[in-house]
């Protein structure tokens, strides 16, 4: 399918990419950064910048500046993630979690090392404005106000004797969605576009495919293995988590990730070129892993 080699294209030029900004060898913090970030994954959020500065004519090499940086991110989020005081995880990606190869400590430190490389990054950007924006969305949403916000309010867990189903919309539109809609608003920054209607429908965009990420996650959790998503599944259950699929039910989660998918796909419908974007939306809904 065409938008199938579009995407496997993009995460291509992401990962040899990164693989040029983590040369550097520098002892066993920078061989646990690569061996994180270099680990595989799906790319979702870098590959999302690519697509929208592309689809609005912008400059590709900044926008791969700008995915380099929202990857570095994202896995320094997941090293943190995985370790003993958060979610004690002990496999990311199919392989053993940072903490588990190299020890909680250097584990922590590969995960800042790659968090403060994310915004040297950024800094490479020719355009200053550019890199500027680019460097403002991501702290944002990346910050105290955004995914480490949804890590918070995770960890605490959700009221039972309040709306359980809105304390999850609020955790994951923070945790999983402020990462993918501020790499579509980064496509579009990189493209010259940082405000508008166009700016306004990929916010939306992102804000749903955000919950219908976290939807389906929640369902693999339950319905898929170890060997198949490459982290270890039933977890949730186990610690007697609430999530979509214990407030609706498998199906149930899956019915209203169709609807969010209707919506957001509702949201392109004035922005030329968009079917890529499109396509993504209803791939997410019918992932595997």
């Amino acid at each position: 399918m065409e938008f199938r080699g579009k995407l496997e294209g993009y995460a291509e030029l992401v990962n040899r990419s990164l693989r040029e900004e983590t040369a550097a060898d520098n002892g066993i913090v920078s061989e646990a950064m690569r061996y994180s970030l270099l680990s595989g994954g799906k790319r979702t959020r870098a590959c999302l910048a690519l697509a929208v500065c592309e689809m609005l004519g912008g400059d590709m090499q900044s926008a791969l500046l700008a995915a380099d940086a929202i990857e570095m991110v994202h896995c320094y989020s997941l090293i943190h993630d995985d370790m003993p005081c958060m979610d004690n995880d002990d496999y990311r990606r199919g392989q053993l979690s940072c903490h588990r190869k190299f020890g909680e400590a250097t584990a922590m430190l590969a995960g800042d090392a790659l968090l403060t490389l994310a915004f040297r990054t950024l800094a490479r950007i020719g355009d200053a404005e550019m890199s500027r924006r680019c460097a403002e969305l991501l702290s944002d949403a990346a910050g105290f106000e955004g995914m480490i916000l949804g890590q918070e309010l995770d960890l605490r867990g959700v009221d039972e004797d309040g709306d359980i189903s809105v304390q999850l919309d609020r955790i994951n539109e923070n945790k999983t969605g402020r990462m993918i809609t501020v790499s579509l608003l980064m496509g579009a920054v990189c493209s010259g576009t940082g405000s508008g209607k166009t700016y306004e429908a990929l916010e939306r965009y992102g804000r749903g495919i955000g919950l219908v990420f976290q939807i389906v996650d929640d369902v693999l959790d339950v319905t898929s293995s170890l060997e198949e998503l490459g982290k270890k599944t039933g977890s949730d259950e186990a610690n007697n988590k609430q999530t979509y699929c214990s407030v609706y039910g498998a199906e149930g989660a899956m019915r209203r990730a169709e609807e969010i998918t209707s919506q957001c796909v509702k949201a392109l419908e004035d922005i030329d070129g968009s079917g890529f974007l499109e396509w993504y939306a209803n791939d997410l809904l019918h992932r595997s892993r």
